[in-house]
């Protein structure tokens, strides 16, 4: 763990965003600017346990560095999860959290150029949308974006109008959200065909995977057997 300090955080804002998932919005006691890069995590301190190791919940930040000192959060309720239980029950607005952050090399590099596949399942969106809506707001040079979002219905599609109105904002971005036990207008399935289609002509590009395991472990597979390398593939694990 970092050796970086504990701080102290209000939550002033909570909605509901899906089923069992919520937005928190945290603002920061001790400085008027809480910076950071797009796609870090801040880790919170949770009174659940003794041990330390066993209080740490970590969160990728959903918001992006706008110059103020909020920033937002995207939870799921886990079954049995003692860390999410305890969030959903006792925090309301006025809870004073103790995280520790930002933290985490999950981010975007110095120089888009090539092209960017941001594959996620669940709050796994979180970092991707700190990065696009970053990427608007400086008008940073890119290449194309796919943004490749898996989830089991529609009504679990996080920040499904906000991402459809970034693509109008946002050159060469593409939002392919995809449902595997749903129909709709949209794609259906898993992920994987999705950018499997799209690569097959190997053009150049990073990877960036964010979800449950079962699914980065899946694509880390399957990009490498099309013959990408590694250290193409860049991952933050849930769960």
């Amino acid at each position: 763990m970092s050796a970086l300090p504990w701080r102290k955080g209000i939550v002033t804002r909570i909605t509901e965003e899906a089923p069992q998932t919520r937005r928190y919005w945290i603002e920061v006691s001790d400085t008027d600017n809480f910076d950071f890069k797009p796609g870090q995590f801040v880790t919170l301190d949770l009174p659940i346990s003794d041990k330390p190791a066993k209080r740490w919940r970590s969160y990728s930040i959903a918001s992006w560095p706008d110059g103020s000192n909020v920033f937002e959060l995207v939870i799921v309720l886990l079954e049995g999860g003692a860390g999410t239980t305890y969030i959903f029950n006792e925090v309301n607005v006025g809870y004073e959290f103790t995280f520790r952050g930002a933290l985490g090399v999950f981010t975007l590099p110095d120089t888009i150029d090539k092209e960017l596949f941001f594959i996620c399942t669940g709050t796994g969106i979180a970092p991707f949308r700190s990065m696009v809506q970053y990427i608007n707001l400086h008008n940073i040079p890119h290449k194309n974006i796919y943004l490749i979002f898996g989830c089991r219905q529609k009504c679990n599609l996080l920040y499904y109008d906000e991402m459809r109105e970034l693509t109008v904002k946002v050159p060469l971005l593409h939002y392919i959200p995809t449902l595997s036990r749903e129909e709709w207008e949209g794609k259906t399935g898993y992920v994987h065909s999705i950018y499997e289609d799209i690569i097959h002509t190997k053009p150049e590009a990073l990877f960036f995977l964010c979800g449950w395991k079962n699914m980065i472990d899946e694509a880390k597979q399957r990009i490498t057997a099309i013959g990408y390398d590694r250290k193409s593939i860049h991952q933050e694990l849930y769960g």
